[in-house]
């Protein structure tokens, strides 16, 4: 089904107001989605807020699955601290899936990440480990069986540009390494996050969800719908590629202030996968 913002956006206040409940209600369900896609969060999306903040708004909004980033539980926490924090988002009903983005720029860091995220029990490091140290993470990936994948940054990025390095680089290592594609950094190289899911699908294991305001090396996030990344066609993608991990929203403006441009980029993707 091919919708444009406006009339899906008028679809779904009208689907909303109809049943005579307020927003909050929806928002606050956690309902079987159509698409078969889980959209979950990168918690820096919500970088000035603390944990118990972030649990009570995943919450709010109806957000089920969590990747931490480190403003929220601190890569060099003790042992006892990271598994309490863990236990904290867990008990709040809420799959603590992931960690990221680390950077990985020396040894000890990359035995550092894999320590933290086992001490968490997460299942993925969303990361940007240094090349020479990508036969130590695929050492650590063995050992523990914690996925890697490897962001990518877009202009300026000197490791990790487009997916495509990344896949590169491990796409004859071990079958649990590599990538989370940020479509946002995509589309601001000007390529297509479209054409990177179907052709890196067999690595792809993390995807960051966002729309940006133009397809430059300047250009930076808006709420999602209001952009120019074709969110109904990066959805259709995933679902034909039968996409089982997570879409980490990752809304980046308004970063004192990103609930409501949160929730506007929430209600927008949940609709959209509710009639695919």
């Amino acid at each position: 089904m091919d919708v444009d913002r406006k009339s899906f956006l008028q679809l779904l206040g009208g689907a909303v107001l109809g049943t005579g409940l307020p927003l909050s209600a929806h928002f606050g369900e956690k309902l079987p989605i159509g698409s078969g896609l889980k959209l979950g969060l990168a918690s820096y999306t919500l970088r000035k807020f603390t944990l118990d903040q972030v649990i009570d708004l995943c919450n709010k909004l109806g957000i089920s699955d969590l990747a931490l980033k480190s403003m929220h539980m601190p890569l060099d926490s003790t042992e006892k601290d990271i598994q309490s924090a863990a236990t904290k988002v867990r008990n709040a009903g809420i799959n603590l899936y992931g960690a990221g983005v680390v950077y990985m720029k020396t040894s000890q860091e990359v035995e550092n990440a894999f320590a933290y995220a086992q001490k968490a029990g997460m299942k993925v490091i969303i990361g940007v480990p240094n090349h020479e140290l990508l036969p130590l993470v695929e050492q650590k990936v063995k050992a523990t069986d914690i996925k890697l994948a490897i962001h990518n940054h877009g202009p300026g990025d000197a490791l990790y540009r487009t997916p495509d390095v990344a896949y590169e680089m491990v796409k004859d290592m071990d079958p649990r390494m590599g990538l989370c594609i940020d479509i946002g950094h995509v589309v601001r190289v000007n390529e297509d996050p479209i054409e990177d899911i179907r052709k890196f699908s067999d690595r792809l294991f993390d995807l960051h969800l966002k729309d940006v305001n133009k397809a430059e090396a300047d250009g930076h996030s808006v709420e999602i719908g209001r952009g120019i990344i074709d969110i109904p066609a990066v959805l259709k993608a995933l679902k034909k590629v039968k996409y089982t991990g997570i879409m980490g929203l990752e809304y980046e403006k308004d970063g004192d202030d990103p609930i409501a441009g949160l929730a506007e980029s929430i209600g927008y993707v949940r609709g959209l996968m509710h009639i695919m």
